[in-house]
């Protein structure tokens, strides 16, 4: 059974003082042997310390029940320390995180800038018409710009399969990147392929697109999303009619005989 206190360390515990783990292991006589052989003082009293601290209301069995109601206790409600080793954490994994996604961007980039840029020769074969104009108009505006034919290529490249992954997964800015980079493709293809099947590259590279599109843009809809939430209660209408009425106040007993009695008759 669980006790309510939650006392912590050095704190009284029902008016009781709680040692920690140290104290314990200060103040805990070596324990007898039964056997007179000598054994050092501080193993045994760290063997007595250690039970000690696991018992109820010790220092560790209460940083135990700690960790234990860390599950279902709000970010206010758990300890601090907890709070601290888990930032601590956090912090660490996020660095080599980011330590690791750099190397392995590095090397992507890396490896796929030694493809030269012009490396499909003559374009043949579907993936060639298509792709063939594209390395070919990054090799001719990498002249006037300081970057390698093969470093735009690559990132051609890594633009494409970052949409496609990010988009299949339902990322919003993945799917932008991906519908700009099949427009962008688009363009490149049209611009510089030959003039007299410039039309049928253009439209065999946007069925690709549209092909690949179906996983990129998994899940999305044009279609407005009407979410009808019944109501909590339904009010009730009780129509009821009031009529207000004044009645007069009854007269005297004297004034009604008068009045009953005719004129001539009195």
């Amino acid at each position: 059974m669980q006790s309510d206190d939650k006392p912590t360390n050095g704190q009284p515990i029902n008016g009781q003082h709680n040692p920690n783990f140290l104290d314990l292991l200060n103040q805990t006589p070596p324990p007898p042997d039964a056997k007179h052989r000598p054994r050092p003082q501080r193993l045994a009293g760290l063997r007595t310390a250690w039970r000690e601290s696991w018992k109820e209301g010790g220092f560790l069995y209460q940083r135990w029940e700690e960790l234990f109601q860390a599950r279902h206790a709000g970010w206010h409600e758990i300890a601090v320390w907890i709070k601290t080793a888990g930032l601590l954490a956090g912090l660490s994994l996020i660095v080599m995180m980011v330590d690791a996604a750099g190397d392995i961007a590095s090397a992507t980039l890396k490896g796929l800038s030694n493809v030269p840029a012009t490396g499909t020769g003559d374009g043949s074969g579907l993936w060639g018409t298509v792709d063939h104009p594209i390395r070919m108009f990054l090799a001719d505006q990498a002249a006037h710009l300081a970057v390698a034919p093969a470093a735009l290529y690559a990132f051609w490249q890594l633009a494409g399969l970052l949409g496609l992954i990010g988009g299949f997964f339902g990322n919003a800015g993945a799917r932008i990147a991906w519908t700009l980079w099949g427009l962008a493709s688009l363009a490149m293809i049209w611009s510089a392929a030959p003039a007299g099947g410039r039309a049928a590259a253009t439209g065999l590279a946007a069925l690709m697109w549209a092909l690949a599109s179906a996983f990129a843009l998994r899940g999305l809809t044009l279609r407005p999303i009407v979410h009808n939430h019944p109501p909590q209660f339904m009010p009730q209408f009780n129509p009821e009619l009031h009529l207000h009425a004044t009645l007069p106040a009854p007269a005297p007993a004297g004034d009604d005989f008068d009045d009953n009695v005719h004129p001539l008759q009195r």
